[in-house]
């Protein structure tokens, strides 16, 4: 897969950490430079290092101020954004030998009380509850990024004939498990929150558990498909 050339801009998140962004295009290409460049923060994480969010075209790293502030020559942020661009050229390399990450299938039951908006989202696009079903199941999925909830993963690779916008009204409370689309966008809720999804389906896993090691069922680069299941077999599984 070709790595497009980034466009870097470095730029302050408050005064402990640097967002480096290196695009607007949301594509696979772009997630591969990002997670190379996250693995190699892994590999060699510089002076003051505390952690760092990858995100669709950004990666964020937060460090501890103090500890850099002890160099009088050039900053905390000065010195985090000159590393950071100082990686690009071996992420490069190696994103564009990235290997896919493992298939992760996630059991889903869709309609009914387990897919409020399912019907909802059949009618916008003018196909049948089953088309619905068969496009959503039918495609591979990439987690672009973990956000909104601990586990919560950020999938690119929905058909665009399911495209669907958010409720105009969003539920004060959406249950662990639902599968919801967003624009063009699908995702699901890893723990019970307010949501504005429109919702076709849960799946009984846990996306999120904190005592499970990891804590997410799904890391970013995994990719994913959605398998239907009925109703008995969704309560047998969530026994």
């Amino acid at each position: 897969m070709r790595i497009p050339t980034p466009l870097v801009r470095c730029y302050p998140l408050g005064d402990a950490a640097v967002t480096l962004e290196l695009g607007q295009r949301i594509d696979p290409a772009m997630h591969r430079l990002i997670q190379a460049l996250a693995k190699l923060l892994d590999q060699n994480p510089p002076p003051g290092l505390r952690e760092y969010v990858p995100a669709f075209t950004t990666l964020t790293v937060y460090y501890d101020s103090w500890e850099l502030s002890q160099n009088a020559e050039i900053s905390p942020y000065e010195q985090v954004a000159s590393y950071l661009q100082s990686l690009l050229p071996a992420a490069q390399v190696l994103a564009a030998d990235y290997a896919p990450g493992p298939l992760v299938e996630i059991q889903v039951c869709y309609g009914g009380d387990f897919g409020p908006d399912l019907a909802a989202v059949a009618q916008h696009n003018g196909l049948s509850e089953a088309a619905v079903i068969e496009l959503h199941s039918a495609a591979e999925y990439l987690v672009y990024m973990l956000g909104f909830a601990p586990g919560f993963p950020y999938l690119g690779g929905l058909d665009a004939r399911l495209a669907t916008p958010r409720r105009a009204v969003p539920r004060p409370l959406v249950p662990a498990g639902a599968v919801g689309i967003a624009g063009a966008q699908t995702g699901i809720y890893s723990l019970p929150t307010p949501g504005g999804w429109q919702l076709i389906g849960r799946t009984p896993r846990r996306l999120f558990a904190a005592g499970r090691t990891p804590p997410s069922l799904l890391q970013a680069g995994d990719r994913l498909r959605f398998v239907p299941i009925s109703e008995t077999d969704f309560k047998k599984m969530e026994a």
